[in-house]
């Protein structure tokens, strides 16, 4: 029972949203993704913890956390380049059968011959239907909280491609090989005469079908596209059809994250110039959707007490999938002659489970009434728990061994992080403030700027020539020649130290509407360089397009 029962459903989502960014504040500076932060203030706040959320309120919101994957797969599939497919495809297929069969093998014998020995009342026939079952389930891999640890350090490099490929084709693998093993346990245990061909038609009906939804919305969007011009608008209808996509995917009972994903690497490569401020947009609006999700995963995650032989069965799934992942991974990697950095650290990255697993754990359990189905559930939400929470610091390992970490840096980061010293003109063109106005007009002619500085003799500024204030001194021909630069100097509306976060700089450039920033030594007033938004913008892009290259070449050395 919600001891907060009084709570109503936005304060609840506040105080969730609130919590969870704290607890993830608090993880990042212990040096743990952030989504571990969310998943333990959801624990704490959810039916282990506080009991502020509880079962009946996690229900309530399962709209929302479908909308929530549907956002997290849109922004994979914005990931699934054709040109990438097309150099490592092979390699990631191969991989994906490997460490998904693998998982499958180890968990299947492993969970088998612990029901036998630790239940000797049950039949073999039990014990190999719920391995089986229960080996088809860990297959799964969860692309959400796996993807958020990629997003939060802004990696980029062979390892990160390989990783978003696999963890969206996972789904796919994972729904064929429980349709397949469904049907078999189902003889075994005596409770099913599906056939073995409805068996695998009903999987390839869920992945096609998400298919076909996924394209069908992304060739309507990118046809609209062409007529929209503003980007609020662009954003309304995305959201919109990531919303319809749900919907339809819900109804036509099909994968609704591998057609959000679909839709997304469809925009990603059809409509590659214009679909960037779409996933710059959804990026910037996606975070809180982020937080709520992932602290309600916590919230319905239970922590209670189990009885030994549920114990070790929860145990050797956990070992079985982890070593099925790491060996698996390993093997497909070399199989398909793969870089050596998928051979080392691909692995690390294929532990968390989430969505899906719990998805076919409840489907075992309707189709499996009694003993099978609720041990399914026991241990699949039991194992669930585990993983989520080591899940993403595995992640986070992985790509630091790779050397991933923070190449995949955006204008953002670099303008959040630098000073004005990193980007301003420290020699630009300047005048004396005795300079003739014939001698200002040969500098003009000689140099490229628009605004120059005025000094005097101790390299203090004094005021600003532009073009603008030259044009004006042609209505006074007959006193020109008598013009100094201090005649004709404007006042600098405005200037800035060289220990100025950049955000600041520009930010006081864009409330006064300014183009530069004379950039001084401080109470002295010496002039250090200038600022203008052209060349700080031209430098960003530069470091930024020198970043990405660096990390992709990183990662052709590596291939």
């Amino acid at each position: 029972m919600n001891t907060f029962g009084h709570l109503n459903i936005l304060l609840l989502l506040g105080i969730a949203a609130f919590g969870g960014t704290i607890g993830a504040k608090i993880f990042q500076k212990l040096r743990i993704p952030q989504v571990v932060g969310y998943i333990f203030i959801g624990i704490l706040f959810g039916s282990s913890g506080l009991k502020l959320i509880d079962a009946q309120t996690v229900q309530f919101l399962a709209p929302f956390n479908m909308f929530a994957l549907g956002i997290i797969g849109f922004m994979i599939g914005g990931e699934l380049k054709i040109d990438v497919f097309k150099k490592y495809g092979t390699q990631f297929i191969t991989i994906l059968l490997a460490e998904g069969l693998f998982a499958f093998f180890f968990v299947s014998v492993l969970c088998t011959v612990i029901c036998k020995i630790f239940m000797p009342d049950v039949s073999w026939h039990f014990s190999l239907a719920l391995g089986l079952l229960l080996g088809a389930i860990s297959s799964a891999t969860a692309p959400a909280a796996t993807v958020d640890v990629l997003w939060e350090y802004k990696t980029r490099g062979v390892l990160t491609r390989a990783v978003l490929a696999i963890v969206a084709l996972d789904d796919g693998l994972a729904l064929l090989l429980y349709g397949v093993v469904a049907s078999i346990a189902g003889i075994l245990t005596g409770t099913s005469h599906n056939s073995l061909i409805k068996a695998i038609f009903m999987p390839a009906y869920e992945i096609f079908g998400a298919a076909g939804i996924g394209i069908v919305t992304a060739a309507v969007l990118v046809i609209l596209m062409k007529f929209i011009i503003e980007h609020d608008k662009i954003l309304t209808f995305t959201l919109s059809s990531v919303l319809l996509i749900i919907g339809l995917s819900i109804a036509l009972n099909v994968d609704s994250i591998l057609a959000a994903m679909v839709f997304g690497a469809v925009i990603a490569n059809f409509r590659p110039r214009m679909s960037l401020d779409t996933f710059k947009m959804i990026e910037k609006f996606a975070p809180p959707i982020y937080v709520l999700f992932f602290v309600l995963v916590g919230a319905q995650l239970q922590i209670a007490s189990m009885q030994l032989w549920a114990i070790l069965l929860a145990v050797s799934y956990v070992i079985g999938r982890t070593a099925g992942k790491m060996s698996g991974s390993w093997l497909g990697a070399v199989v398909s002659k793969s870089p050596m950095v998928l051979r080392k650290y691909l692995g690390f990255c294929l532990f968390s489970q989430a969505g899906v697993a719990i998805g076919l754990a409840i489907l075992a359990s309707q189709k499996f009434e009694g003993p099978v189905g609720q041990i399914i559930i026991l241990v699949v939400t039991s194992t669930t728990f585990l993983v989520q929470i080591i899940g993403p610091p595995f992640v986070k390992l992985g790509v630091k061994l790779a050397g991933e970490v923070g190449m995949n840096v955006t204008e953002e980061d670099l303008i959040a992080k630098y000073t004005v010293k990193d980007v301003m003109d420290s020699n630009p063109a300047t005048i004396r403030e005795d300079t003739t106005l014939d001698e200002i007009l040969n500098v003009f002619s000689t140099t490229d700027a628009v605004y120059y500085p005025v000094i005097d003799d101790q390299s203090k500024l004094t005021g600003i020539i532009s073009i603008n204030s030259i044009k004006e001194t042609f209505a006074y021909q007959n006193t020109a020649s008598w013009l100094l630069a201090c005649d004709i100097a404007q006042p600098a509306l405005d200037k800035t130290t060289w220990n100025t976060p950049l955000t600041a700089a520009l930010d006081r450039m864009k409330k006064y509407d300014l183009e530069y920033l004379p950039v001084v030594s401080g109470d002295d007033n010496k002039l250090l360089g200038i600022i203008d938004e052209r060349t700080v913008n031209r430098k960003i892009s530069a470091e930024v397009i020198r970043k990405h290259e660096e990390a992709d070449e990183m990662a052709a050395m590596n291939a």
